[in-house]
């Protein structure tokens, strides 16, 4: 356990769990735009910056194809669409971003056509513990999710966006994808990985009219379950991580992504670095006392 979050356990009296964000919160912070009538697909939509860009997406007029293994979820997200924003289409697919069945259901829902966006959210941190003492199937749970379903994501949606003469791909990375830090060595390997992969990407779309965008946020808190899944559902671990700062909400991640979607078509965004005030790198925090 590192110090930082030693003394935050000890300030926190009567930690209560993160916040989540209303559907009225979700589709509030934004309005219509030139998005409508394009379609998206995000992966890991039925939580945290994933559920909170799908909203933005379809406060925009974007039509969705919305991924992730919890269907109920998904199913909740496209009612509170239809609610809202009833022009908008959104198809749900669940299933598994490693899972050849995944794809294969995608293709045969004919889900890629006419998508001309990619959310590549789905991913996830599993523990804090060190090198010699930690879970070994947690480490193949991130690299599987981080890694290689984020890849193969892109793979499946690229050849048709060069086919059609463009697109936008976008994946959310870390601050821990340039910056490691104890008890996150292979959290901070799969993020290094896919800002890698991403840059590789980059590098290969240029002439091509496809725009590849990372955006790496610091502690995200609010309206996400990154911490709670972190520590494997201990909510008072969870809530100590962002105890005596204000943390970054899904929204304000979710804004981001829609500032690199918006920009005129010759502007590319290569890395979207997105922190709170009160963190100035991975692990330097600047804490309130309680």
């Amino acid at each position: 356990m590192t110090a930082l979050l030693l003394f935050a356990l000890l300030t926190c009296s009567a930690a209560a769990a993160v916040p989540p964000q209303s559907f009225d919160a979700l589709f509030a912070a934004f309005d219509s735009s030139s998005l409508a009538g394009r379609r998206a697909i995000v992966t890991g939509a039925s939580s945290g910056i994933g559920k909170a860009t799908a909203c933005a997406l379809a406060a925009k007029g974007c039509d969705l194809v919305l991924i992730s293994r919890r269907k109920d979820r998904l199913k909740e997200i496209k009612s509170e669409v239809a609610l809202r924003c009833p022009a908008v289409s959104v198809e749900v697919v669940a299933g598994d971003v490693t899972d050849a069945a995944l794809y294969e259901e995608m293709e045969r829902r004919r889900c890629i056509e006419r998508c001309s966006i990619l959310i590549n959210n789905a991913g996830l941190a599993r523990g804090k513990d060190f090198v010699g003492g930690a879970d070994r199937s947690a480490w193949k749970e991130m690299i599987d999710a981080n890694c290689l379903g984020a890849f193969l994501m892109v793979d499946a949606v690229l050849p048709h966006m060069v086919e059609e003469g463009g697109g936008h791909i976008i994946s959310t990375g870390s601050i821990a994808g340039l910056e490691a830090y104890e008890g996150g060595s292979v959290y901070c390997a799969t993020k290094h990985a896919l800002h890698a992969f991403m840059k590789a990407l980059r590098y290969e779309t240029y002439s091509k009219g496809v725009r590849v965008t990372t955006v790496a946020p610091g502690f995200v808190g609010e309206g996400t379950e990154f911490s709670e899944v972190r520590f494997s559902g201990n909510l008072d671990l969870a809530a100590a991580t962002y105890q005596g700062m204000q943390e970054l909400r899904a929204t304000d991640i979710a804004s981001q992504i829609l500032w690199a979607l918006e920009q005129p078509a010759h502007v590319n965004l290569d890395l979207i670095q997105i922190m709170p005030t009160a963190q100035g790198g991975a692990t330097r925090i600047h804490r309130l006392p309680s």
